[in-house]
């Protein structure tokens, strides 16, 4: 017999414990549940729950507040949410950046996008750094992967070159200073800084300039040094860098928790205290870091149901649900193995890492419940642990807790009694009935309805149910697995009361509960194995000669670290296992894969292939596969407690059907779909192995409760509950003429998820930076007019215009279209909105009758479709054919077959024929970026027609007609708001182009009438130039505002317009003619007509009213030979300053934010590594621009600055706005800066300011520096 074994798991709401006193034997294993936050009775629940197990253990009384003896505890192991809640709440270690000159401001910019499209005050993510260190230093990349003569640099001993870790060569610009670096360090040391994080350009595969600093910093007296080459050398500047600071963040944190727990023990020299890692392998507690501790608590889980519920003689995946009180984290187990992500967001942070791919829905037991605009809706707001659900006893909201309590659910004589003044109460149940009458009262007041409280109440529960599907038909549907294979493993404290609801949602027949399914996280670290996760970069082809030999004498250098450090903890060298892996992707993508290696084999370019086409969709066998990383997980294998298969329990069982008279505790009235039914409560430890019990039945115990609805068995086995959906078909309700506000938010979240995985899949298939990259795409759903439906949160100016485009096509295409057929476009007099946008269409068909119930659509910005410039983005366009390949209304798919002969004729061959026009110049990238929007679209009819199984054609029609009426009367409520806020029906607003063409825009709101009509008489006529915007622009603008009023969470669809009237005049710049050139009337005319119609709301000042837009590139057909050049086209929008909001109708003002996109866009920029290794351009500067705001009450967001410079000679182009008329402020408030575009050349050093529209011939060393505006301030 060993020592006693402690496992805890401190979560969001309760921390979870469990012991074992040595012998092993499950049945000896105590669990302790306490509040993660009581400050009243106790200072830790950690030390709290280790008091009250060695309590059990020792068989004595150990007082509060001393220390524990553990001198007989052999180990404890630990996951906690700390981390994650620190960084949440932003109260982390102060700590400092230490980075390349130029780049202060790359984590405050990020990826330059906004987090909710629709908030008009704009919150990014609070930086994690105190002060910042600029170090003039630079090295880039030699090589560029867009280089047309795919020339690669050799390292001849050239001056300044050298072969990094990766195998790239390496062009060193500028050595650092160190006395300079001394000097900086010491400021910050003097301000009492004593963590910080060292992140340079390109260091995952050149350290050196990192290491020097670190040293500096070490002797400086620096507690805490993170160097981000050496924290997980990946490429990717802003995520690494990001991940560094985190590190440096929560890493002291980290560890003064570790030693407050440590205080409070003694003779703990024999005791491992260990911490589980995000990755699912733990770590001792010297050496646990904040950045690893992201998923400390949701990684117990998945290595506890991958341990006790995994079959490998069967191999049926797995899928992981984890209800806890904050949130509910889903993840996936199949094939044996642990899926880990490289990259995720936390906290607004992007973490550069490996960890379990875990995705989390803020829907748990604790999230709040609301009913806004006719919707049910479920958190994300949380009542977290203090003060908890109104049930709590301390005064708090309603939850989903509450909602399960008031239906019989929960059972409150087996709840924990932790609650009240002396921690010896049981839940409150009529503190959830009072609040739920409430709001019964105002749900049935707002409908005129009659609904019962507990018809509330269950719908709560359902539309939770729903929006915790979404995330794990992401992780499954989207990643190319069928939902419906797998069992579904329930745990978590909420889990049993939601699992076969969500499981029959999916059309998962099994759903799983482990007896210790509630504290499953704490188990799972009982299970765990300890882990040395190893990697370094690398930049071969895997197919080269003699790459194997290499690659195997990596991995064994990677092996032999990593089995030292796990020798220093105490392992045996046959205690230790490894698994190898190669980061890989296709030359010139950026998608990577982490490929295990075969055990036996060398594998790699078979399982890749295979795992690239189950997952994207395709395989590019003409392309090199490239190594991007060499990865070794050292697994220390430790204490191991076996239990015996699931499916050999099952098959060796000996059933009985229990009968609920004679063995349950008690009957209980238990709300289902039909009402109350009194049903059978069982204690899980009295059943036997065998008992099997029909619902409806409540299974639970102190730390569970388990709801079997009707048509659902449980079978007990020794460890685990086994659910099984006994052909269960879901009955529709009758498509009443009454709209059920509960089926109205469901249907809400399905259409939603349909347009979400659309997107998913898009970004996954495409080949081009800008849609894998930069996220310039949009992915809807229309019905049979082209009325938007549902959309994701992409880009705004797509999902108005979008459904312009849609109604023109189905218009064109009546009767004409067949299964099997997609419709492609791009023209501006169909609902297109400047040429490089390509929507293409898939319509969906009712099996009953034929006709078109759904369209489909995608629409995708490509880098390049002609023209006179590469990037297809022309400053000084005057004809549409100067723009590229025009797309008026084609079949891309004719019954299935892919149309490639009319895409290279609309896209390469008509374009060149125009003077001084060339065809695509990447028609390769068009043709597989046109395959990933039909694959998209391919995804949306899959999902279309599961919906139409779940729910038939009559109710889905239904619902989807009604989610636009629910929009219409919100958008009518909030006009009828604004009207008796400034007790007037008129507003009007103007603003000026650089060039003096005007826009006026005349609101007039009639309420009484409802007629709501938006009048842009008196707008200039349409110009000899490209700002002219087609009328889909206008249309997207009006949407977009106004479901930016609304200040809630609606969906966004056609109701947000149906009851307003627009008039544009024809010929006007707002509806020109046809022909002329459109491009800078989606970049920068639509957004100055967002301006305007927010600034005729006096909503808020004007945003940078600009995209920058900035391209460059090479080849084409050459204009004297006609030869046609191999090149490239790259395409980005710059961010800006966004505009101050004052005290309004809506509620209270705010300060502008600084480099964020705004209004009409929000894609993403290229890391600045991936950038610089895939084009010939180094970039010098990102920064903010420091006072362009307007000055005000409320101050405008500052514009950046955007220092590029060439490599070699490229035709570069700038195409923006506000460089003449600068944003306006608001009722006094200053105007943000115009911005600024400058040419400097380098043979002359002359400075040239090349305006708001024109393209250069740079030459090497010459640079562009864009210095974007600022937004208006508001108020004096």
């Amino acid at each position: 017999m060993g020592g006693i074994r402690i496992a805890i798991d401190r979560g969001g709401t309760f921390t979870d414990c469990i012991g074992n006193p040595g012998s092993g034997n499950p049945e000896d294993d105590v669990v302790v549940k306490l509040l993660s936050v009581d400050p009243k009775n106790y200072p830790d629940a950690a030390l709290e729950g280790i008091r009250r197990l060695l309590e059990v253990f020792s068989k004595s009384s150990i007082p509060r507040g001393s220390k524990l003896d553990i001198q007989g505890v052999e180990s404890i192991r630990m996951g906690t949410t700390l981390a994650t809640n620190c960084a949440l709440e932003r109260n982390g270690e102060r700590c400092a950046l230490v980075t390349t000159k130029g780049f202060k401001d790359a984590l405050v910019i990020g990826d330059q996008t906004r987090p909710k499209i629709f908030e008009l005050n704009i919150q990014k993510p609070l930086p994690l750094f105190e002060l910042v260190v600029e170090v003039d230093e630079r090295v880039t990349l030699e090589d560029y992967a867009e280089d047309p003569e795919s020339k690669h640099a050799v390292a001849d001993n050239a001056p300044n070159t050298v072969v990094g870790r990766s195998g790239e060569v390496v062009r060193i610009l500028r050595e650092p200073n160190e006395d300079s670096i001394e000097s900086s360090l010491r400021l910050i040391y003097e301000a009492g800084i004593r963590s910080i994080a060292v992140a340079f350009l390109h260091s995952y595969t050149y350290p050196d300039h990192e290491i020097a600093v670190a040293h500096i910093a070490r002797k400086i007296g620096f507690s805490d040094i993170t160097v981000s080459s050496q924290q997980f050398p990946m490429i990717k500047f802003v995520p690494r860098a990001n991940s560094s600071i985190a590190n440096a963040y929560l890493t002291p944190v980290v560890r003064n928790y570790l030693e407050g727990i440590e205080a409070g023990l003694v003779n703990a020299e024999n005791t491992h205290i260990q911490f589980m890692q995000s990755d699912g392998g733990l770590v001792e507690g010297s050496r646990f870091s904040g950045l690893k501790a992201i998923l400390s608590g949701p990684a117990g889980g998945v290595v506890g149901y991958s341990a006790t519920c995994y079959d490998s003689n069967n191999n049926i995946p797995l899928i992981g649900f984890d209800m806890g009180g904050t949130s509910t984290d889903v993840s996936r187990f199949g094939e044996g193995k642990l899926d880990h992500v490289m990259e995720t967001v936390t906290a607004g942070i992007v973490i550069q890492s490996p960890q379990l791919d875990i995705n989390t829905v803020a829907a748990g037991g604790s999230s709040m419940l609301f009913w806004e605009n006719g919707l049910f809706r479920v958190g994300p707001e949380s009542a977290t642990a203090e003060p908890g659900p109104a049930a709590y006893r301390k005064g708090g909201p309603l939850t989903i807790t509450d909602a399960n309590l008031v239906l019989g659910r929960l059972v409150p004589e087996f709840f924990p009694k932790v609650f009240g003044p002396q921690e010896n109460e049981s839940v409150d149940i009529e503190a959830s009935l009072v609040k739920f009458r409430q709001l019964t009262d105002i749900v049935n007041k707002d409908l005129n309805s009659e609904m019962s409280l507990e018809e509330v109440a269950f719908g709560f529960i359902k539309v939770a149910n729903e929006s915790m599907t979404r995330p794990i038909r992401q992780l499954t549907e989207a990643r190319g697995h069928i939902v419906s294979n797998h069992r579904l493993i329930t745990f978590g404290g909420a889990g049993g009361q939601h699992a076969v609801a969500v499981a029959q949602s999916l059309g998962i027949d099994t759903v799983i509960a482990h007896r210790y399914s509630s504290i499953l996280s704490a188990y799972g670290m009982f299970l765990a194995d300890v882990v040395e996760d190893i990697q370094e970069p690398c930049s071969h082809i895997l197919n080269h000669p003699n790459i194997e030999s290499k690659i195997c004498a990596r991995f064994e250098e990677l092996a032999k670290k990593a089995t030292t450090n796990l020798l220093e903890q105490g392992f045996k060298v046959s205690e230790i296992v490894f698994e190898r892996y190669l980061n890989l992707r296709y030359e010139g993508t950026e998608s990577t894969l982490m490929i295990l290696k075969d055990a036996n084999s060398w594998n790699f370019e078979k399982s890749f292939a295979e795992t690239h086409k189950r997952e994207f969709g395709f395989s590019l066998c003409d392309r090199d596969v490239i190594i991007d990383d060499i990865r070794i997980r050292a697994i220390g294998k430790g204490h191991v407690r076996s239990e015996e298969s699931i499916d050999e329990q099952l098959s060796n069982l000996r059933r009985r059907t229990v009968d609920p008279k004679k063995e349950s505790s008690f009957f209980k009235k238990v709300f289902f779909e039909s009402g109350f039914i009194n049903t059978p409560v069982y204690r899980i430890e009295k059943m036997s192995a065998g008992s099997i019990v029909k619902g409806p039945a409540i299974l639970a115990d102190g730390t569970q409760t388990n709801v079997i609805p009707l048509k659902a068995e449980a079978t007990i086995l020794k460890s685990h509950v086994v659910i099984r959906l006994l052909g269960q078909v879901r009955k529709f309700e009758e498509a009443s003429e009454e709209v059920n506000p509960i089926l109205l938010s469901i249907f809400s979240h399905r259409f939603m998820d349909i347009a979400e995985q659309m997107g998913i899949q898009l970004r996954k298939t495409s080949i081009s930076t800008n849609v894998k990259e930069r996220l310039d795409f949009s992915c809807a759903l229309f019905d049979p007019d082209g009325n938007l439906v549902a959309n994701a949160p992409h880009v705004p100016v797509h999902l108005g215009s979008m459904s312009t485009c849609i109604a023109a096509q189905a218009a064109i295409w009546k009767n004409k279209l067949k299964p099997g057929d997609a419709i492609w476009t791009n023209h501006p007099e169909v609902g297109g909105t400047h040429l490089p946008d390509i929507t293409v269409i898939t319509p969906s068909f009712s099996e009953k009758d034929g006709e078109i119930i759904f369209y489909v659509a995608s629409r995708a910005h490509h880098a390049d479709i002609g023209g006179i410039l590469p990037g297809s983005v022309p400053p000084n366009s005057k004809e549409l054919y100067e723009e590229g390949g025009t797309v008026y209304s084609e079949l891309l798919l004719d019954g299935g077959e892919f149309d490639e002969a009319s895409v290279k004729r609309l896209l390469f061959d008509e374009p060149s024929k125009f003077p001084g026009c060339s065809g695509s110049r990447r028609l390769s990238d068009n043709i597989s970026d046109l395959k990933a929007q039909l694959a998209a679209n391919s995804k949306g009819i899959h999902l279309i027609s599961k919906l139409m199984q779940d729910f038939g054609l009559e109710m889905t029609v239904k619902y989807m007609r009604a989610i636009q009426d629910n929009a219409c009367a919100t958008i009518k409520k909030v006009l009828k708001q604004v009207t008796e806020h400034f007790g007037s029906t008129e507003f009007s607003s103007e603003d000026y182009m650089d060039d003096g063409s005007v826009i006026k825009l005349k609101v007039s709101l009639d309420v009484n009438k409802e007629e709501y009509v938006f009048d842009f008489a008196g707008t200039s006529p349409q110009i000899y130039g490209n700002l002219n915007a087609p009328i889909a622009i206008t249309n997207s603008a009006i949407l977009y505002c106004l479901r930016c009023l609304v200040n809630e969470d609606i969906p966004l669809n056609q109701g947000c317009l149906s009851p307003i009237t627009i008039k544009v005049p024809q010929g006007s710049l707002l509806s020109p003619t046809k022909g002329v050139a459109v491009v800078g009337g989606n970049v920068l005319t639509s957004q100055r007509v967002t301006d305007v119609i927010l600034k005729t709301f006096k909503v808020m000042a004007d945003s940078q009213g600009d995209c920058n837009n900035f391209t460059f590139g090479t080849g084409g057909k050459d204009p004297i030979t006609g030869e046609v050049l191999g090149g490239f086209g790259y395409y980005e929008t710059i961010c800006g300053g966004h505009g101050a909001g004052g005290d309004s109708w809506r509620g209270p003002g705010w300060h502008g934010t600084d480099a964020v996109h705004t209004n009409m866009t929000n894609t993403r920029m290229t890391d600045v590594e991936i950038l610089e290794r895939r084009y010939p351009v180094l970039v010098r500067e990102f920064s903010i621009r420091r006072g362009s705001g307007g000055g005000g009450q409320y101050k405008g967001g500052n514009g950046v600055i955007r220092d590029i410079e060439f490599r070699t000679p490229v035709q570069a182009s700038m195409l923006s706005e506000r460089r003449a008329i600068p944003p306006n402020g608001l009722h006094g408030g200053g105007n943000g800066a115009r911005g600024l575009n400058l040419w400097i050349r380098k043979q002359t050093g002359v400075v040239i300011n090349i305006g708001g529209k024109n393209t250069i011939n740079a030459q090497p060393g010459d640079r562009i520096v864009i210095m974007t505006p600022g937004g208006g301030g508001y108020g004096l």
